[in-house]
């Protein structure tokens, strides 16, 4: 007879199956939270890169447009003060002035809706500043009386103030850039760590499971097979085999067993 606090260790309400179906759902947990949990940090990492780039290159962006456009300004009146008599003749200047001044406002409106770095709000009003200055000036500059030292003394400095101001801008958001993607980088190294460190819980978890279940299984199959062959000792049964598996020793048992009990058939 087996001894209660033996049998309790060996008893329980839960079937081989049960457990066997308990143990490979716990497996699954944990590769399942291990994936969500590296999704989550990745999906988050890539969340932030695009922030970066979309705030910050769109600025660029506009930088770009605007130095283009106020560059084509000036190409512009350079023409008309340079050769009046071809501009009388050709509306060229007057197109590439309209088309630049439309794009830049355009580009500059952009800009202004889109301030995300300290002192960036700064230029921008300079710029709003410096352009207005500039635009006056080729208004000036596009009528018949405009002299070429107008051009020389108060033009060419108010362009170069307001492209140079536009280069403040775009230098801002170049160097915001760099600096947030070396916090990406940094972000990207801890996230890395964290995975890794989840990871390698999870795999001790597993190889803790691996050691402990299939031990549990076996030192029960065992007891099992030890109580049967002490039984069939004392009913005067010899199990004559040298198998190591436990569950043929219990089959062989029990048939012996089985024949000994009911020597006129078997019980179905």
């Amino acid at each position: 007879m087996i001894d209660l606090p033996t049998a309790r260790i060996y008893t329980g309400h839960m079937s081989l199956r049960t457990k066997l179906t308990c143990g490979l759902g716990f497996l699954f947990l944990i590769i399942f939270a291990l994936a969500i949990y590296s999704s989550f940090d990745i999906q988050g990492l890539s969340k932030s890169a695009d922030r970066i780039l979309r705030d910050n290159y769109d600025s660029l962006v506009y930088c770009k447009n605007m130095l283009l456009a106020i560059d084509d300004m000036r190409t512009a009146i350079v023409d008309r003060v340079i050769g009046p008599k071809m501009a009388e003749v050709s509306p060229y200047d007057s197109q590439v002035f309209g088309a630049g001044r439309s794009s830049f406002e355009k580009n500059f409106k952009a800009e202004n809706g889109n301030i995300t770095e300290l002192h960036e709000k700064e230029y921008v009003e300079e710029l709003d500043k410096n352009y207005s200055l500039f635009l006056a000036l080729c208004m000036k500059m596009q009528t018949a009386g405009a002299s070429p030292l107008l051009y020389s003394r108060d033009f060419i400095p108010a362009y170069l103030s307001a492209r140079q101001t536009i280069v403040k801008i775009n230098d801002l958001n170049m160097e915001a850039i760099e600096r947030k993607s070396l916090a990406t980088r940094i972000e990207s190294a801890r996230m890395i760590t964290s995975i890794a460190a989840f990871g390698a819980g999870c795999i001790l978890l597993a190889l803790f499971y691996f050691w402990y279940f299939p031990f549990y299984v076996s030192n029960t199959m065992s007891f099992l097979a030890g109580k049967m062959k002490e039984l069939m000792a004392r009913a005067e049964l010899k199990v004559e085999t040298q198998s190591k598996d436990e569950a043929f020793v219990l089959l062989q048992s029990i048939d012996l067993l089985e024949s000994r009990l009911f020597p006129n058939g078997r019980v179905h």
